[in-house]
């Protein structure tokens, strides 16, 4: 009777497993409705990220009901966030329970931990070219951009594995934003484009003292002569100059190399001096600059209108304002002939459901987002390209540019020349591999710079054993061992396991399940009946 009731208990939880897995579609891919039904009413929940900027937030509620209006039987609901990361979280711990919003402004990065889930981004390419509701397809109902008028190097970086799995939203670079006043005062003038050696010798220069510990150049006791925000986006970008090894598409970690120790040696010299500093040791490098305490801060020109004596938006009281001549140049390059800076900025993708309609429907959305409406309303918010040729090239976006210093608000100079640095460069930007781990790379390489900035400030020594410490704890700290080996031997691991579908796979868990029940249940019978013998 006992061993009929376990195979009965085994039976029900073989059932209730099948069950429960049933709403984990196995959404191999995705067709293209033949037209979309404007009768049914949809919803989509979208996710997005503003810096507690209400300009930002009224530009995206407004394109919401600008979208709403086109398409009454859809309904956009928003969600913002102030940080990237809690997106990226948030994401995580939906897809385990399939809540996952249906668009998201989130980085390729990120996108790429998203997709070792059950196929929960849509691949785009097929929505792309369709003739009725792809880019600059006949069925919209607004101007949407074409392929074409996609900025071609914005658009590739989406691009995933071989397939396309994000549309740009915005896109900045970084910039160096200088008090020109000061590099004059030291007897330098400002190039075009910068050099590392010249940062470092003009900050090594500031660092002169008078007799009571001021600063000569500012008469404070406080200067940073150069602040770097990303330490990440710092170290990759010099790697990228100097041509050396970071990644690969396939997932190889090449970052621990000969040139990254050089590099840390270099960074080492210049903080043990203080003439160096990151965000994460000193805080904001705006507040520094805007406070006379600064030379070089470099940040993203999306952050351009913190940045300078008339910035609209300020972190510090207006009475520690130094005024001064704020000048905008690429950030720092061993051959300036030759520039490379980052490519970054927000995509936005669209998740899997079951119901194509609701994903024709987000479709929609994400194209919208691309409309010059939009696009040019963003951008103007801070310093931000638009991600068109649509809208970089219309009469509209060429008036914004043109009214540069009319005003410190919407048309603060420093705010356009920002966007003017990246619209004069966008062939000179590049853009790091995109894998499974590759945002866990980039931490690692910003924080070797940390630790090596912190390490000099507490007269640590720089030497062979040093480097080999930090190499190492990076590796334990992000698990790149395990990156690297995931990107050489799990393809063909994971090739093999794709050929048997998600159905089987818990059919014939939950019969081996049934038999060791069963075993169970005869073992104990067998033992019962050896101690009646």
């Amino acid at each position: 009777m006992r061993k009929k009731i376990a195979l009965c208990c085994a039976l029900l939880l073989c059932l209730t497993v099948l069950a429960s897995c049933h709403h984990q579609v196995n959404r191999e891919s995705f067709s293209v409705p033949e037209s979309f039904d404007d009768t049914k009413a949809t919803e989509i929940v979208f996710w997005a990220k503003n810096d507690t900027n209400q300009t930002q937030t009224d530009i995206y509620k407004q394109a919401i009901a600008d979208f709403q209006a086109l398409y009454p039987n859809i309904t956009v609901t928003m969600r913002l966030y102030t940080d990237y990361n809690q997106i990226y979280r948030d994401v995580l711990t939906n897809i385990s329970t399939d809540t996952t919003p249906n668009v998201c402004v989130t980085y390729p990065d990120h996108i790429a931990t998203y997709l070792t889930g059950n196929n929960v981004v849509v691949p785009l390419d097929d929505l792309m070219a369709d003739p009725l509701y792809g880019l600059g397809g006949s069925a919209l109902r607004f101007d949407g951009p074409t392929r074409e008028e996609i900025v071609p190097e914005f658009l590739a970086e989406g691009v995933i594995g071989g397939k396309q799995y994000a549309l740009p939203y915005m896109r900045s670079t970084e910039a160096c934003y200088i008090n020109e006043d000061y590099v004059r005062a030291l007897g330098y003038e400002v190039p075009d484009i910068l050099t590392w050696d010249f940062i470092w010798e003009v900050s090594e220069k500031a660092m002169a003292k008078d007799a009571e510990g001021n600063f000569l150049l500012n008469g404070q006791k406080t200067l940073i002569p150069f602040i770097y925000k990303s330490t990440d986006n710092m170290m990759i970008s010099m790697l990228k100059q100097l041509g050396a090894g970071y990644s690969t598409d396939a997932g190889e970690i090449l970052i621990f190399n000969d040139t990254t120790e050089s590099l840390l040696r270099e960074v080492y010299e210049h903080a043990k001096t203080r003439a160096f500093s990151t965000f994460g040791i000193s805080s904001y490098p705006g507040n520094f600059l805007n406070a006379g305490q600064c030379l070089f801060a470099i940040d993203s020109t999306a952050g351009a209108t913190w940045m300078g004596s008339d910035a609209p938006l300020l972190d510090i009281h207006k009475e520690q304002v130094v005024p001064f001549t704020t000048a905008v140049r690429p950030i720092p390059q061993f051959d300036p002939e030759h520039p490379r800076m980052i490519s970054q900025g927000p995509s936005v993708c669209v998740f899997s459901k079951d119901d194509s309609q609701q994903v024709l429907a987000s479709w929609l959305f994400v194209q919208y987002l691309l409309t010059n409406g939009v696009q040019i309303a963003y951008s103007g918010t801070e310093g931000y390209l638009p991600v068109t040729l649509k809208a970089q090239e219309s009469p509209e976006y060429r008036d914004y540019l043109a009214r540069k210093g009319e005003d410190n608000r919407e048309h603060y100079r420093v705010k356009i020349e920002a966007s003017e640095l990246l619209l004069n460069h966008m062939a000179d930007t590049f853009v790091t591999p995109v894998f499974n781990g590759s945002a866990d790379l980039r931490q690692a390489a910003g924080q070797m710079i940390e630790e090596t900035a912190k390490a000099a400030r507490r007269k640590k020594e720089m030497n062979d054993a040093f480097l080999e410490t930090l190499f190492s704890d990076m590796r334990s700290l992000y698990h790149l061992d395990q990156l690297q080996a995931a990107g050489t031997e799990g393809a063909a691991a994971g090739a093999a396991q794709a050929e048997i579908p998600v159905e089987s796979k818990i059919l014939l868990g939950a019969l081996a399940g049934i038999w060791i029940l069963i075993g169970i249940s005869r073992g104990l019978s067998a033992r019962k009946a050896k101690k009646k013998h």
